[in-house]
């Protein structure tokens, strides 16, 4: 009798579901309730809601480049998508150092692939500011990636200082 396979991480997709429920949620809030281009404050002086749409990638990056770049950002958040998935079936199912990055990663993706899919671009409604100083609007799939990435940097550097402590 052969032993089980080891418990794998794919049960954190449920935290990447959970993602794109809440950004799928939020969107459609935004785009039922808010007024397009119209900032609408939430914390004078630092936080306004603010809808607007986004056909590139971060910071409207290829945002002007007639319409190619829906396909190819669709196509490579798929294929991190996919990879990322595939680490999270090699990564040991208690290892929340690797897995909740992966997930949060997936989510956000997913979420913007589905935004891509249905309207053809991603639907942006979170604006932080001060002093004049606009940080580009953004969503909550975009603050999954981005806390995905700085977990996934964070982690395999102290885990890399960890192993070179121990050897």
């Amino acid at each position: 009798m052969s032993a089980s396979p080891r418990p794998n991480a794919m049960v954190w997709l449920l935290l990447s579901a959970a993602v794109v429920g809440l950004d799928q949620w939020s969107k459609a809030w935004v785009l039922a309730r808010l007024p397009e281009y119209v900032a609408v404050p939430v914390i004078e002086g630092f936080w306004n809601w603010y809808r607007t749409y986004n056909t590139g990638a971060a910071f409207s990056f290829l945002a002007d480049a007639g319409g190619w770049q829906a396909t190819f950002f669709t196509v490579l958040a798929l294929a991190i998508c996919a990879l990322l998935g595939g680490w999270l079936w090699r990564t040991r199912r208690g290892d929340w150092r690797q897995a909740l990055p992966y997930s949060l990663v997936i989510g956000g993706a997913l979420g913007n692939v589905i935004d891509r899919l249905v309207h053809g671009h991603v639907v942006d409604f979170i604006q932080w500011h001060w002093r004049g100083h606009y940080w580009p609007a953004f969503n909550l799939a975009d603050s999954a990636i981005v806390a995905g990435a700085i977990g996934i940097a964070l982690f395999g550097v102290l885990d890399g200082w960890k192993r070179k402590a121990g050897s």
